[in-house]
């Protein structure tokens, strides 16, 4: 007999992004087709073919956390903290009220901190290893995401860091909801969070030819146009928090949408390209919308994985249609990474808060800066927003290593 699945709910959401600190300011940014694109300050970028990113303007990780536990986290760390108090506030959830045991903490980061490699081994080549800081390892490793918002807020449930390079974001939230629906947690602080904009970063995907090597701010993250030729490496988190309808229901909590449906696979095809034929991303799609109820024809609005590589924008085109069939040209495909860059382990999350937002206020937006695309990408990818009925929204996400992963979100309907 199958186990009966509990639903599970949004009710609290938190970001960090290129375009704005706070939901409320990052969905502001989108809706008014506002880039975060501009020249590298992080680093000297004379020598590197790629000069653009993404980057996190103005963020004071004192004004979110203590100064000292500041100093004893990277910035990856610090953007979740930030993003998951944001979210927990926004919930209204009393951790002294509750049994901390029962709340999950489900924090993904693809990369952890390349910085505290970059600076600590400096030292070991320059100065020797005794200098290596001894909290090296723990503020580098991905998991201290997740380790670092537990601690912050006393989340002593299930705590996960999963880390599937892009998919990590959609993955944690996946994984969260899963987690809710058999019982392992009653709610949880979900999502994902990065800070690669380093030298070796930039330089690693550069080397890769997945960067897009513009120059020019207006016309460098492009998804699904024909002039794309690369993503913009971005940074910041997203965190959500997921809840158990009928607690969120008893504390008279503000739902925000409600998850229906995650579905997962393996391309099993390559370390960097997709599929070719989209099989793959296809069936993550299907998954999740069967794991939800909802039938292909009742989508409306993909916030697609759109990554503005020649490759990814081709292949996940193919696997819409696949998955869809004739109903792929009636459906909305929009792509967030047109605005803030590709956040990598934390993109999928940040995703989800916009794909949320779009359900909210029936508002699809606008994949800026596309202007033309070609023969065979012949989806609706959203050249002008849209003012419509937004009853559910599949967000993609498909990560190096063959991940793909879709999360459907829809409207509370009680």
């Amino acid at each position: 007999m199958e186990r009966m699945r509990r639903r599970v709910v949004v009710t609290g959401m938190g970001a960090v992004t290129p375009v704005g600190i706070g939901v409320e300011a990052f969905w502001d940014a989108v809706k008014k087709e506002k880039t975060g694109f501009a020249p590298i300050t992080r680093f000297d970028a004379t020598d590197y073919k790629c000069s653009l990113a993404a980057e996190v303007k103005d963020f004071h990780p004192e004004e979110f956390m203590d100064r000292k536990a500041a100093r004893r986290m990277e910035l990856f760390c610090q953007f979740a903290v930030a993003a998951a108090g944001e979210a927990l506030k926004d919930a209204g959830i009393d951790m002294e009220r509750e049994d901390a045991y029962r709340i999950g903490c489900f924090v993904g980061s693809g990369v952890g901190s390349l910085e505290a490699m970059e600076r600590e081994h400096r030292k070991l080549t320059e100065k020797g290893p005794s200098r290596v800081s001894p909290l090296f390892v723990p503020m580098m490793i991905s998991n201290m995401a997740a380790g670092n918002v537990s601690i912050a807020y006393g989340l002593k449930g299930k705590s996960l860091n999963v880390v599937t390079a892009c998919a990590t974001g959609t993955n944690s939230i996946g994984e969260a909801f899963r987690a809710i629906q058999y019982g392992e947690a009653d709610a949880c602080v979900a999502g994902g969070t990065e800070s690669a904009v380093t030298p070796l970063g930039i330089a690693g995907f550069s080397a890769l030819t997945a960067l897009s090597f513009s120059s020019d701010p207006e016309r460098c993250s492009l998804p699904f146009d024909r002039d794309r030729s690369g993503f913009v490496m971005g940074e910041g988190a997203g965190i959500v928090v997921l809840e158990e309808l009928e607690r969120a229901r008893k504390r008279g909590a503000r739902i925000y949408g409600e998850v229906l449906g995650y579905g997962c696979s393996s391309d099993a095809y390559h370390i960097t390209s997709p599929a070719e034929d989209g099989a793959g991303a296809a069936r993550a799609m299907r998954s999740a919308l069967e794991d939800g109820g909802v039938r292909p024809e009742e989508l409306t609005c993909i916030n697609a994985h759109g990554t503005g590589t020649h490759h990814n924008d081709l292949f996940e085109t193919r696997a819409i249609k696949l998955a869809f069939g004739d109903h792929a040209g009636r459906l909305r495909v929009n792509s967030t990474k047109s605005m803030v860059g590709h956040l990598l382990g934390a993109a999928g999350a940040v995703e989800f808060i916009a794909s949320v937002k779009e359900i909210q206020e029936n508002f699809i937006h606008r994949t800026v800066g596309l202007r033309e695309t070609e023969e065979e990408m012949d989806l609706d990818y959203c050249m002008e927003s849209h003012g419509e009925e937004v009853p559910y929204v599949l967000s993609n996400s498909l990560g190096f290593g063959g991940h793909n992963a879709s999360i459907l979100v829809g409207r509370y309907r009680g």
